[in-house]
């Protein structure tokens, strides 16, 4: 009987890990929202975290790469900056932000990098009170 409990039990870990993992990517479906909405933001940084690109970046302080609110400032108001973003995210870049390259992103699905640059970019928007 034990190795029997044993073996659903672990089969249930699995499915409810399954189910928390499939929970967290569906609220990472919708569009970006800014910064200052908790909820979304909270949602974004957890993927940013799962997709391994809180390694070198934080939110507020820089890291090995800099900080997801000093990369907001750097391009707000840029014309096509947050598909420029995107593409650095998707395929790495080097030199932009010194001599350290940042590697590309094969763990993500289309269409993930461009969320990630609209949450990114969203950090430089003031917040609201």
């Amino acid at each position: 009987m034990k190795g029997f409990a044993g073996t659903h039990a672990g089969m249930m870990l699995s499915v409810y890990l399954a189910l928390a993992a499939g929970a967290a990517l569906a609220q990472t479906r919708a569009p970006a929202a800014p910064a200052s909405d908790v909820p979304d933001a909270r949602a974004m940084e957890s993927f940013a975290r799962a997709r391994n690109c809180m390694t070198c970046h934080a939110p507020d302080r820089t890291l090995l790469a800099p900080s997801y609110r000093d990369i907001a400032r750097r391009y707000a108001g840029q014309p096509g900056a947050a598909d420029e973003l995107a593409r650095a995210i998707a395929n790495g870049s080097l030199g932009k932000w010194g001599k350290i390259p940042m590697p590309a992103s094969p763990q993500l699905a289309p269409g993930e990098a461009s969320r990630l640059a609209e949450w990114i970019l969203g950090m430089a928007r003031p917040t609201r009170s």
